[in-house]
């Protein structure tokens, strides 16, 4: 399997990031169902994230079982259509390359969105 197949199975769970760049800084993009769906499933894993926070656990704790709940769920869907797990690890960069890439890029888009409305959502967390 190729690092193009690896994007063709990521894609079917994710959108293209340039479309959720775009719908997070300009008004004007219409949201297509298809974004709604992936925005809901986000919010929804979020929401789990959250409900683990308390005397357990702190957001630093939480944020790396989420980090490493991603990295095991991107494992599992980047290994579908392989036969062999010999293919599936001659694979194994460009796998990750392309994991990696895509994490930069929503990473960057949601500190940039943070930034440009922090006033915003540090009201929004001192009111929860």
């Amino acid at each position: 399997m190729s690092q193009d197949n690896t994007q063709a199975n990521v894609q079917d769970n994710n959108l293209n990031l340039n479309d959720n760049a775009d719908t997070a800084t300009n008004a004007n993009v219409e949201i297509t169902p298809e974004m709604q769906s992936f925005y809901q499933r986000a919010d929804a894993i979020i929401g789990v994230a959250n409900s683990q926070l308390g005397e357990e656990a702190h957001s630093g704790q939480v944020g790396a079982s989420l980090l490493y709940a991603a990295a095991r769920y991107s494992a599992s869907v980047a290994s579908i259509g392989f036969v062999k797990g010999d293919d599936f690890a001659k694979e194994k960069d460009d796998i990750v390359e392309f994991y990696v890439k895509q994490y930069r890029q929503m990473l960057s888009d949601n500190l940039a969105d943070y930034a440009q409305n922090f006033d915003k959502y540090i009201n929004i967390s001192k009111e929860s």
